[in-house]
């Protein structure tokens, strides 16, 4: 968990590493120490220009005590106030003050933009717009509007980048400001959501959309289209036009498109009840540890010897069984009296 030196209560982005979500915190509110400028290293500056020395005189004149400059504890690397550091060096200064951040090589960079897009000298749109696309290679699954928040660019601007970073893997899902994971296609959560109301007719929509993952809206409009015979995916979205109920189900055995369970899981890890308790940090530890991903997957048929294989396909229905009945247990605990049906 990344956090700042201080038992002050951080608040939080749906980022997976934690960091506050202020820009940049008010430091006068957490603990400063006191380090030698020869042991601080450059850090890993947004702006593409590096220093501009008329911004460090005009900081080295000042009269007013300069904010402490934000340092990786475990790197001593400067995340921000590097014109700061060069101030002070040219006031003769061997040491500064500091607070430490503690947090994943990814999310430094992060926090560096945070920190320059909330005060002291801006960034340029040249610096932002760099910025916006090396975030989306550390994050992919970052949202535009996450993206967009945090380096002072508009959600449509950040988009152009990502279109333009043809290089960048693009997840499945998306991760907004709100912590959730969505899929960036709804056509896997339709044909789930179509199954689930084959199998348990009984269940809410509500229901329905949280396992699937898709809102309560397409939900319902899955519904429709059954009751109408069509296939649950419009066209447009990757389904056919289907005249019977039958010919729109995947045939027998095919492959069926299924949510990556660690996708499911990362919205789980940005809920403050869980993260910041042992019992919600031992959850989410077993629930990583038991949460098969696709790319694990991968291969196994061909690995296990023919004499083995319906020992492992008897485990494996036997772990599913196991699921299922801890799914059904959590619906019931969840139970809504309000959801529709």
């Amino acid at each position: 968990m990344t956090e700042y030196a201080t038992t002050a209560p951080a608040r939080t982005t749906p980022d997976g590493d934690g960091y506050p979500m202020d820009p940049i915190p008010d430091l006068d509110r957490y603990r400063t120490s006191t380090v030698p400028i020869a042991a601080l290293v450059p850090g890993d500056s947004p702006r593409l220009d590096g220093i501009r020395p008329e911004h460090v005189r005009v900081l080295a004149a000042t009269d007013v005590p300069l904010p402490p400059i934000l340092v990786e504890r475990g790197t001593m690397r400067v995340i921000d106030g590097m014109h700061r550091l060069h101030a002070a060096l040219a006031a003769g200064r061997d040491s500064v003050e500091v607070v430490y951040f503690d947090g994943s090589a990814r999310s430094v960079f992060v926090q560096a933009v945070k920190a320059n897009i909330a005060h002291g000298l801006p960034l340029t749109l040249a610096d932002r717009r760099a910025a916006a696309r090396r975030i989306i290679g550390l994050y992919p699954e970052w949202s535009d509007r996450m993206v967009a928040a945090t380096v002072g660019l508009s959600d449509k601007t950040v988009a152009a980048v990502r279109r333009a970073a043809g290089d960048v893997g693009q997840p499945e899902v998306r991760i907004g400001m709100d912590g959730r994971a969505r899929p960036l296609s709804s056509a896997a959560g339709r044909w789930i959501a179509s199954q689930l109301m084959e199998e348990r007719p009984e269940a809410s929509l509500r229901e329905i959309a949280r396992e699937a993952g898709i809102s309560v809206a397409t939900v319902r409009d899955v519904r429709a289209r059954m009751r109408r015979g069509d296939d649950p995916v419009p066209a447009a979205a990757g389904g056919r036009r289907s005249t019977t109920r039958r010919a729109a189900r995947p045939e027998a055995g095919a492959a069926c498109p299924e949510p990556d369970g660690s996708a499911l899981l990362e919205g789980l890890r940005q809920d403050p009840s869980l993260r910041y308790n042992e019992v919600g940090r031992e959850l989410l530890r077993w629930l990583d540890l038991r949460t098969p991903r696709s790319r694990e997957l991968e291969g196994v048929v061909e690995r296990v010897p023919p004499h083995a294989a319906l020992i492992v396909a008897r485990v494996a229905r036997r772990c599913a069984a196991g699921w299922e009945r801890l799914a059904r247990e959590m619906e019931l605990s969840a139970a809504d009296p309000a959801d529709e049906s």
